[in-house]
């Protein structure tokens, strides 16, 4: 009877009059001891939160152990708080689709009656930043010809998604704490405040705490944020999820464009080959693979994608990866001298001049450095004082050993 969940009886419950009825004798009501009705409740209840998983996934048959449970987590939070929602992760790795999906999630369980209202914070500056977050009266500032209601107040009941939350200046990282915790805020030029009930979901591609340390991130905001926060993993880190989220984004193309693509066997062995292989990137994540998939149906003759189209796919993304290593040269100038001062160098000299600050940078003293640097062109050399020609080439770029040397222990 216990494996059966079911015990041959019932409770009779006993209930008193009730007080406005002294003269009536009470009431009786009858339990069923039958506990499978029960299992059953349970069985509906959980599939409905399989279900609600696979929403957020867009019903990809992730294959990731770690990322199937950070969605079940974020599913339970979703659906049980209004707190701010923290989504870390580099870019491309699906912040801002996740974050849609968890506004679509709460509509759906009407949980949520307002706009889903995406903003990415690194196109906000100066007086447009409070204007585009908090709205303005007319006459505010000047090309303020009319009333502008602003993102959070657009957000009213909504969800408010802020991207690359970490670019906010201080003083609007302090007006949104406000307004998150207050609910209401003044618009610009306007002495009467306005109310807003919104949900914040925040996300950022840096490490928030050592921008607090830095004096770029309010530690208040950071804590009022990062109650619940989630570290997205990139697509190199879920390999095994290649493959369906391949099958995803050719049944979206198909979709948005009435057109039935697929590849043919040869053609997606070598292109799961290649994704999977050391030397593919995918640099921009997520970003890159829907990029991919969308050149290969634009180019397919018909609706099959053939192995020639793969084989230049692979190509043309391989350049991609390359040129977008150039960058790498390009960060590392910059964080030694300004825009202006890299803008006169010269695009061929780039390159040269970061591998002699990365050597540098691994020398533990100028001369050890030159010596590197110059090992094959001291013997032509009569004179071979390494740290002297070293100095000299990093001084017509305006630097010096211990700019470099300070950069790198600062």
């Amino acid at each position: 009877m216990n494996e059966a969940h079911y015990l041959p009886g019932k409770i009779l419950q006993l209930s008193p009059p009730k007080r406005s009825k002294a003269e009536s004798t009470g009431s009786v009501s009858i339990i069923d001891l039958d506990l499978s009705k029960y299992d059953a409740i349970a069985d509906r209840f959980e599939q409905e939160r399989k279900s609600d998983t696979a929403f957020l996934k867009s019903g990809i048959h992730t294959r990731n152990a770690k990322f199937n449970a950070l969605i079940d987590e974020i599913e339970h939070v979703a659906i049980r708080t209004k707190s701010p929602v923290l989504l870390t992760g580099p870019t491309g790795a699906g912040k801002s689709h996740l974050a849609r999906r968890i506004y679509a999630l709460k509509k759906r369980r009407n949980q949520i009656e307002g706009e889903f209202v995406e903003i990415n914070c690194a196109t906000l500056r100066g007086e447009t930043a409070l204007s585009a977050l908090f709205g303005h009266k007319r006459g505010a500032y000047a090309g303020a010809t009319k009333d502008r209601a602003g993102l959070l107040r657009t957000a009213h009941k909504g969800l408010l998604f802020l991207d690359e939350i970490e670019e906010l200046g201080l003083d609007e990282q302090a007006m949104v704490l406000r307004a998150l915790e207050e609910q209401r805020f003044y618009p610009v030029g306007e002495d009467v405040h306005v109310k807003s009930s919104f949900q914040l979901t925040a996300g950022t591609t840096v490490d928030l705490v050592q921008a607090v340390a830095d004096g770029k991130f309010r530690e208040d905001l950071l804590a009022r944020v990062n109650m619940w926060s989630y570290n997205l993993p990139s697509l190199k880190d879920r390999p095994e999820d290649i493959a369906p989220n391949l099958d995803f984004e050719l049944n979206k193309y198909s979709m948005a464009n009435h057109r039935k693509m697929s590849f043919n066997k040869e053609a997606r062995t070598a292109y799961l080959k290649f994704a999977l292989s050391g030397e593919a990137k995918w640099t921009a994540n997520f970003r890159d693979l829907t990029a991919s998939i969308t050149r290969l149906c634009t180019f397919a003759d018909g609706s099959r994608i053939g192995l020639p189209s793969v084989e230049k796919e692979i190509l043309r993304l391989k350049q991609a990866w390359r040129l977008s290593g150039d960058n790498d040269f390009e960060n590392l100038l910059l964080s030694l001298m300004s825009q202006e001062q890299l803008e006169a160098i010269a695009p061929f000299d780039r390159p040269t001049l970061s591998h002699v600050i990365t050597v540098c940078q691994n020398s533990g003293s100028m001369s050890e450095a030159g010596r590197k640097l110059f090992s094959v062109s001291r013997n032509m050399r009569k004179t071979k004082n390494d740290a002297d020609r070293l100095k000299k080439y990093l001084g017509k770029f305006g630097l010096s050993w211990l700019i470099i040397r300070g950069s790198q222990t600062g």
